[in-house]
């Protein structure tokens, strides 16, 4: 199984950055999506960043274009998140997860279902 463990959640004023970082026991799949997803108190999940490792593409929410960035360091197994710009409605418990995929060109979007789930890590932004 792949154990992913979640870091980097805070406190943070409205208009500061926090840096998420997933790290990965190991990967037994050839291609796989890593995601960054968040879940706000009384809202559904909703997935805020994915990189695949097949072709490197990257994909954002509409809400987090130009204020999040993801990235990857295969060597280490990690995928941070650079959360820039906060505002309180990222206030929310924030995971990341793992999903299969057959490789190659990457569709467009973050998948609908993952096969592993790290813990959440809790992001609250002041106003």
């Amino acid at each position: 199984d792949v154990q992913l463990q979640a870091s980097g959640g805070g406190l943070v004023q409205a208009g500061g950055s926090l840096r998420l970082s997933c790290a990965a026991s190991e990967f037994t799949f050839a291609h796989y999506v890593i995601a960054w997803l968040r879940q706000a108190p009384g809202k559904e999940r909703e997935a805020v960043s994915c990189i695949s490792s097949s072709d490197g593409r990257t994909n954002y929410d509409d809400s987090v274009k130009g204020r999040f960035t993801i990235s990857s360091d295969n060597a280490k197994n990690t995928v941070s998140l650079q959360m820039n710009s906060l505002k309180p409605e990222d206030t929310a418990v924030y995971y990341c997860a793992v999903a299969e995929t057959l490789g190659g060109r990457s569709p467009p979007g973050c998948p609908r279902a993952y096969d592993y789930w790290g813990q959440g890590t809790l992001v609250t932004v002041s106003s």
